[in-house]
Parts: C-alpha cells; sequence; structure tokens
C-alpha cells in the first residue's frame, strides 16, 4: 500500500512508522524546510506511552522522560490541596506503562530517527500541501509547488488549521474561548533547588490557572498560565513580554512566580474551540490527530489522540483489504473516544477558571462521591489512561 502523509508533526511521524512496520510505502510531506518543534512540553500518559512502545520505541522514550511522582490541583490562593493522583511506579502498575513528562523536541527527535532510519518512509521537507481529492481510484495530494501525489491513501495529519479538512469538509469558523495562554521553559538550575516539586503541577484560581512539570529528564521545566482575556491571536510563536506574564500571575505561590520571573521569552496564543467533527474520512483521505479532533490543552491529551489514532488506522489498513473501509473502520473506532476527551478537556477549563469558594465545593463533592463509591480520585481516568491502542 502506498500512503501519503500530509504533516510531519507527532501524529504524522507516528503514522507514518506504523504504517511502514506493516509494510506500507509511506511519503511524509511537510511545508517546514527543516523538522524543529516548539519548545514546548508533554505530557506521555499510559495510554500513550503502550501506543509508541508498540513501534519500537520504548527505549528511547523512556530516555527522553521524566517520570513525575504523583499529579496535584492545588488552589492558589491558600495551596489547598484539590486533587492528588498518584504516578510513578503505582501508576505504571496499575495501567501497564508509566506516565512521562518529555520535551516536544525530544520526542520528534525520537519519532524522526526512527522514520529516516526505516527504508519504506520517504520524507519531504519544503513539500506544503494546499488540497487533496480522490481520482480515478487513486488518493491524489496537490502541494503548493504544482506537483501532484498519487497513493492508495491521503492522510490529513496538518493539524488545527488542516488544509486536507478544508479540502474534505469546506471553510470553519472556530470560536474564541476566551482564553489566553501563555508558556515558556526554564533551565532548572535557575530556579532554587527543590523548589519545584517532582510532580505535574496545577495551581488553579479565579479566571486564571498555571501548570508546571519537568521535562528533558528533569533539566528543564515547562509550564502554561491560562488567563481570561480578548487577545485573540491563535499560534504557539507569538512572543509575549515576561513583564506581562508576569503581570497576570503576580502574588501566586513561589513557584508560579519564580517561574514567572525566570523565564527569558515567554510566547502566548489564544485558544479556539472547534467542533467535534462527525466525519473524518471521505473517500480514500482521512484525517488524524488535531486535523480532526483539536483539543484545548487542558487534559494533557493532544499528542497521546494522535498517537493512538495512529496505531488505529495502521492496523485498520493492514487487516482491511479495502482502503475506503478501512477509514471508515478507523473512523468507528476512534470518534466517540476522542470526542470525550475533548469534552473532558472543556470541561476542564471551566473547572480550572473557579473562584475559590466555589472549586473548593465542587473538589470536595468530587471526592464524597468517590468516598461513597470506593474509588480513588485517580480511577476516573481509568477509561483514559488503561485504554490500549490496537
Amino acid at each position: 500500500m502506498k500512503v501519503i502523509i500530509a504533516g510531519a508533526g507527532i501524529g504524522g511521524l507516528s503514522a507514518a512508522l506504523a504504517l511502514a512496520r506493516k509494510g506500507a510505502s509511506v511519503t511524509i510531506c511537510d511545508s517546514a524546510s527543516v523538522l524543529k518543534e516548539a519548545g514546548a512540553g508533554l505530557q506521555l500518559s499510559a495510554n500513550a506511552c503502550k501506543a509508541l512502545f508498540s513501534l519500537g520505541l520504548e527505549q528511547q522514550v523512556r530516555a527522553i522522560g521524566f517520570y513525575p511522582v504523583a499529579a496535584e490541583v492545588r488552589r492558589a490562593s491558600d495551596e489547598a490541596l484539590m486533587l492528588y493522583n498518584p504516578l510513578g511506579a503505582e501508576a505504571e502498575d496499575k495501567y501497564g506503562a508509566p506516565y512521562l513528562q518529555v520535551h516536544r523536541s525530544d520526542l520528534q527527535g525520537v519519532l524522526l530517527d526512527a522514520c529516516l532510519s526505516t527504508k519504506n518512509i520517504t520524507l519531504r521537507l519544503g513539500a506544503r500541501a494546499v488540497w487533496a481529492r480522490t481520482e480515478e481510484g487513486e488518493a491524489v495530494l496537490d502541494l503548493e509547488s504544482g506537483e501532484v501525489l498519487a497513493g492508495d491513501i491521503v492522510i490529513g495529519a496538518d493539524g488545527v488549521r488542516s488544509r486536507i479538512r478544508e479540502a474534505l469538509f469546506g471553510p470553519e469558523s472556530p470560536v474564541f474561548t476566551g482564553q489566553v495562554a501563555w508558556r515558556g521553559v526554564v533551565e532548572a538550575s535557575r530556579l532554587p533547588k527543590g523548589l519545584i516539586p517532582p510532580k505535574a503541577m496545577v495551581w488553579t484560581g479565579g479566571e486564571r490557572h498555571f501548570v508546571h512539570y519537568y521535562v528533558s529528564g528533569g533539566r528543564l521545566v515547562n509550564f502554561i498560565g491560562v488567563v481570561e482575556r480578548d487577545w485573540r491571536k491563535e499560534g504557539w510563536t507569538e512572543p509575549g513580554a515576561p513583564s506581562e506574564l508576569f503581570a497576570d500571575f503576580e502574588g501566586w505561590p513561589e513557584p508560579v512566580e519564580a517561574l514567572c520571573r525566570a523565564v527569558e521569552a515567554p510566547f502566548r496564543w489564544a485558544l479556539f474551540g472547534r467542533p467535534s467533527y462527525r466525519r473524518w474520512s471521505v473517500g480514500r483521505i482521512t484525517l488524524l490527530g488535531d486535523a480532526c479532533h483539536p483539543m484545548l490543552p487542558f487534559l494533557a491529551q493532544g499528542a497521546a489522540m494522535a498517537i493512538e489514532d495512529a496505531v488505529v488506522l495502521a492496523d485498520r489498513l493492514h487487516r482491511l483489504v479495502d482502503p475506503v473501509l478501512a477509514l471508515k473502520a478507523y473512523e468507528a473506532a476512534r470518534i466517540t473516544r476522542t470526542a470525550k476527551v475533548q469534552a473532558w478537556s472543556r470541561r476542564n477549563a471551566k473547572l480550572f477558571h473557579l473562584p475559590s469558594p466555589a472549586a473548593g465545593l465542587v473538589f470536595g463533592a468530587a471526592k464524597l462521591v468517590d468516598g461513597l463509591r470506593g474509588h480513588e480520585p485517580g480511577d476516573r481516568l481509568d477509561w483514559l489512561y488503561g485504554y490500549e491502542a490496537k
């Protein structure tokens, strides 16, 4: 099978590797002349790690990861613990894989190295995909240069502003959420020793929240701070002033203020909501990752869902003779799960921004319900972390 993939991000590279391991001949096209990911962190929960490990990458992924001992949600106003979810060895035993925190560029490097060393994968850079269509029993990808590529399948893994999705379903109108996100990374050596715990931390407050965790084996600390504001420039690379970042979180707990003081070049982007698409495929063309289920960053599952997509898509294309039926089976296997993750992400966006009294009531009620049911707080995510893509 000859497969063409538009987009060489985490999802596109994962799909190429998964398909090549099933015997497909894969060409990946990306508009960038050099692959260089944004300097941001990713949280790879057990479901993501299991999918990556199934691609033969366990040693490499473990080597780039930081192993947090827990995830915590704390109220910024008084540092009260709202939620505690153990990770580390306990979570690995429970779900069959670790919870890792990685730098996005480190993970992309692992995937890229694996693709470049696989003989039936071709990577084409400086090749911007602008359209896709099915023609005379083939899937066709049009490049900006005027070149036309044809194969058995075209996969749009080209992100939230996917041209392939537009070719299939027309233009969209994303809705501004009213939230703006700051992001940055800080060298751990620039922070007071012991200030940042080895945990995935969420600090909540009225109309804003702040997340931080280690990446790159603990050498760097990644953070995201989200505030409610009317500023509407979407994209990962818009520079922001450190003074504005600090002003947004001044008076918050010392780990938050220290990160805001230490970062030299923060970035910011406006968060736009997009729908849960009911269809991903038309004929021999399909979508993957953010192109079909764009995620708000409040459940840390955007990359995980794209990696899961890749494994499931490769399996269906390998097992089913008819590519069109295979794409329908892939869509059917994935669409309900990804829609649920999108919904939980939207819910967390509201939950993390509740004022202190309301947040205490909501988290307290959740703990009470868990106790009555005999559940631990972390059990609420069993459906998410316990999943195995196949």
